[in-house]
């Protein structure tokens, strides 16, 4: 290939969008299409981004990471999808309407139910068609002919049935449970969904009756006539469960009653409490237990109830501090503690302040057994007697799921064993709407009520009003493995492609999705949804913070993609990633792999404007001991790469693929081949990029398709065969060559020769037959003037010694240096690190420095006194051999 049709720089820009419709167009991301026969399928689900907004950097790690495993598959030879979709992420998207519209001076109120909906279905969009773009942008190869929305037709029949089959099983039920209600957004989160941050507030400790109750919230007092204290507390043995005492309290006279009950803590401050059911989870809980009144306090908008008297319709905040003004004013205030840290609830998806409210809602109930209409899960049969929880538990502990890295299976259990019925009603309208009709006018709601409903299908005839509630958005993603293939009918999607192959994602929604896909897909297919759940870290900016707005460090996969390339992007945030670890990322990472991409594309600028035939061959055969050892080294690579990509190791897979392209490829062969030029030495580097490019290619979609076509090949590199397992050929021989040759080249460093300055060099070896037969490789290599093999070894000044094994290399620095000069440089050097180590282990040894510095901190400083300590040896060998 003539130069000229092979630019020296790699310009992204001018070649992704192309390439990328390319493939598209190829029909080859629709398994149905591929070619050849392919029985073995390989599935991913993308995990669906949510319609509000752009993809951030962490999806832009999923989409990376997916790709990998799908091109990777379908080079493989397997029957391969990679579906995608979108998520309606109904509290987040309709949140975000909201406050576009809270900015135009309008709430969902006034534009009404249906057209609010239309304002957020367009919102909604205009989201997908923005986050479509970027996955293209990213050379996502996902199969758009089966994209899907978790909101659409399909997901919204799949959702009636799974909700009506729960329903028929007795799994779902309606009832007055305590929920977390938000009042900005008017409407309740499920557990998981609810975010804790800590924050310093007041803590009021109140004398009731003869006991000291402690609290930060004194406006959920009203309502608090049970006092509660341990039995076992000897403090209070005196008083009897049942036992009323009459008191003074906020609005007046009160007779409160004392409960008995094993879950007061009595290290907490006095040991007693006052009980608030309707607002608080465990004072539910203990009313429950003892058959108590439960009244509320707060109304739904976050004000007082009428038992407040005349602290009536007050907001929270406004109303604490009256509060607390008139109880001291009756000298009922303790004490306060103003250095109070406490954990205040709020809704992730909106900041709001959760407020427990005990509401009628819709829930799963994860611990009542129901009989399995089907299973084909290890211990289970058809006809069993099991619970929901028990279906989670079981696929993990008997190894048919497996989570990677394996540690998050300790917080999956933990989570599973804690697990509390799932409350799935929502108070917003965007969303799956809760698919039960009530007969109008026939009594009571509840489900004893005696009222006439129907579940599932939508009745006939007039006189029928559907729930107003919709759904928690993780029912329907919770379906998303097999919903989006076509069920509840037994298509040949849902056959051929389920379970899934793996599933990826982040560790942060481990219990948010990943469990409840578990629960769904165990409960309604009798199977597991996916084989593996492979658990990606978060990405972080250089120093370890999350990125955020504030912050002002967030990173933007598009704008790196314009300025870099897609290649270099996927390659900094797959290489120095592992499974479940967080992972740092500056701009100067990805511009280092845009130039990582540039030198792939000048090592096959050099290889394809070299050799003068186009043909691959099959299989090469050594004709050199370095030809040897680049293939022996190949085949090694290839094997790696291979098993690590299985093992899901992906960043090991691109490290031992860029040291051996860089390193060992690029470096050494490509010498090499400089000078001894061959009809076998072009079939080598033909036959060993062929399988560099194929590598590559699932992690550097772009420019390898680019340089395959460059190559002459017509068909694209999409749907080209993984190179096939390669026989090594023995190559320890060259090993010692390339050690000579490496010592040369450190001591050329080490005197600060310059690049180009040739060396005399003499070599000493018990055997030198070797290193006398590639005398040629080392002379090349090494930049050597003369290349001298001595009988004995040498004992003289000016001479530059380093050792490669068991054999001495020499470089005389006889006029290459001024001796007295350099004496001057490497003594300064020396007594500069000295110091340096005086002063940096001084200060390692400082108990203060010790006791306040970052572990982090104290292990890079260790790590840098080593260093030093090596450059002093290093340094002190140097000066001794002048």
């Amino acid at each position: 290939m003539d130069e000229k049709d092979f630019p020296k720089a790699y310009e992204a820009a001018e070649h992704e969008d192309r390439i990328y419709k390319q493939e598209m167009d190829s029909g080859f991301f629709n398994p149905d299409k591929l070619p050849g026969e392919r029985k073995e399928p390989f599935t991913i689900m993308l995990p669906p981004p949510n319609v509000t907004g752009t993809l951030h950097m962490g999806h832009a790690v999923m989409l990376a990471v997916e790709d990998v495993l799908t091109r990777t598959a379908r080079m493989q030879g397997k029957k391969t999808l990679w579906l995608p979709g979108t998520d309606h992420a109904a509290i987040a998207t309709q949140s975000k309407v909201e406050g576009i519209l809270m900015e135009e001076g309008k709430s969902r109120h006034d534009l009404g139910r249906e057209a609010f909906l239309d304002r957020v279905r367009t919102f909604a969009s205009d989201s997908h068609d923005t986050i479509v773009n970027q996955m293209k942008k990213m050379g996502a190869s996902v199969d758009w002919s089966r994209e899907a929305y978790t909101l659409d037709n399909a997901r919204n029949r799949a959702v009636n049935e799974a909700f009506k089959r729960m329903y028929e099983d007795g799994l779902i039920y309606r009832g007055k449970r305590i929920v977390n209600w938000d009042p900005v957004l008017q409407t309740t989160v499920s557990d998981d969904e609810v975010d804790y941050r800590e924050e310093r507030a007041p803590f009021y400790y109140f004398q009731y009756g003869p006991f000291v109750i402690a609290t930060s919230r004194p406006e959920t007092k009203f309502g608090d006539k049970h006092v509660v204290m341990h039995p076992n507390d000897e403090r209070y043995a005196q008083y009897k469960d049942g036992q009323q005492i009459d008191l003074e309290w906020i609005n007046g006279p009160i007779t409160a009653t004392v409960i008995k009950d094993e879950a007061i803590d009595m290290a907490f401050g006095s040991g007693v409490m006052t009980i608030t059911p309707s607002h608080d989870a465990t004072d539910f809980e203990i009313a429950k237990r003892h058959g108590l009144a439960i009244e509320p306090v707060i109304d739904m908008e976050g004000k007082l109830l009428p038992i407040a008297g005349g602290f009536a319709g007050l907001p929270i905040k406004e109303a604490r501090k009256k509060i607390v003004k008139k109880l001291e004013e009756k000298g009922l205030l303790v004490k306060v503690d103003e250095k109070y840290i406490h954990r205040v609830a709020v809704n992730s998806r909106g900041e709001g302040i959760i407020e427990p409210q005990i509401k009628e809602q819709w829930f799963i109930d994860v611990n009542k057994p129901f009989k399995m209409r089907q299973s084909k899960l290890d211990g289970i049969q058809a006809g069993d007697q099991v619970t929901l929880k028990q279906l989670m538990q079981t696929v993990v502990k008997n190894g048919q799921i497996k989570i990677l890295p394996e540690r998050f299976e300790k917080t999956y259990f933990h989570w599973i064993n804690n697990l509390r019925d799932w409350n799935i009603s929502r108070q917003i309208w965007f969303g799956h709407r809760v698919p039960v009709w009530y007969c109008k006018g026939g009594g009571g709601r509840g489900e004893g009520g005696g009222q006439e409903i129907q579940v599932g299908i939508a009745p006939s005839g007039d006189g029928w009003e559907q729930d107003s509630d919709t759904l928690d958005t993780w029912f329907s993603s919770g379906l998303w493995t097999f919903s989006s293939l076509g069920w509840p009918d037994e298509t040949s999607d849902l056959k051929t492609f389920h379970p899934t192959t793996v599933l990826e994602t982040g560790y942060d929604i481990l219990f948010f999705w990943v469990a409840r896909m578990i629960l769904m897909t165990t409960y309604l297919l009798g199977d597991i949804p996916f084989k593996d759940a492979y658990l990606h870290g978060l990405v972080r900016d250089e120093k370890g913070r999350k990125m955020s707005k504030s912050l002002g460090n967030i990173i933007d996969p598009l704008e790196m993609i314009n300025k870099y390339g897609a290649d270099a992007t996927r390659l900094s945030l797959l290489i120095g990633s592992t499974p479940g670890n967080d992972s740092k990322l500056n701009e100067e990472k990805i511009a280092g792999y845009k130039h990582f991409t540039n030198k792939l594309w000048n090592i096959s600028r050099f290889v394809l404007t070299k050799v003068e035939q186009t043909m691959v061959p099959e299989q090469v055969e050594p004709a050199t001991r370095a030809d040897a050892w680049i293939i022996a080294r190949l085949a090694n690579t290839h094997y790696l790469v291979t098993r690590h990509l299985a093992a899901y190791e992906l960043s090991a897979a691109g490290e031992t693929l860029r040291e051996f392209t860089w390193s060992e490829f690029a470096d050494w062969y490509l010498e090499i081949a400089k000078t001894q030029s061959s009809a076998n030495t072009e079939k080598i580097l033909l036959y060993v990029l062929d399988k560099l490019i194929r590598l590559w290619h699932p992690f550097m979609p772009f420019v390898t398709e680019v340089i395959w076509e460059k190559m002459g090949n017509k068909d694209l590199l999409l749907a080209a065969a993984w190179p096939k397992e390669m026989v090594a050929p023995a190559v320890m021989e060259f090993d010692q060559v390339m050690s000579v040759v490496s010592s040369i080249r450190t001591l050329r460093s080490l005197y600060r020769l310059p690049p180009g300055q040739r060396v005399r060099v003499s070599v000493f070896a018990k055997d030198a037959t070797i290193l006398k037969e590639e005398s040629a490789v080392i002379e090349t290599m090494g930049k050597t003037e003369s290349l001298t093999f001595l009988e004995t070894p040498l004992h003289q000044k000016g001479l530059a010694c380093a050792m490669a094994g068991t054999v001495s290399v020499y470089v005389d620095l006889a006029g290459l240096i001024d001796p007295a000069a350099e004496l001057a440089r490497l003594s300064k050097e020396l007594e500069q690190t000295q110091k340096y180590i005086t002063s940096t282990s001084a200060r390692l040894a400082n108990k203060d420095f010790a006791a306040n510095a970052p572990v982090e901190i104290i292990e890079q400083t260790k790590k840098l006194i080593a260093e030093a300590q090596e450059k002093v040896a290093l340094l002190a060998g140097q000066l001794q051999s002048l």
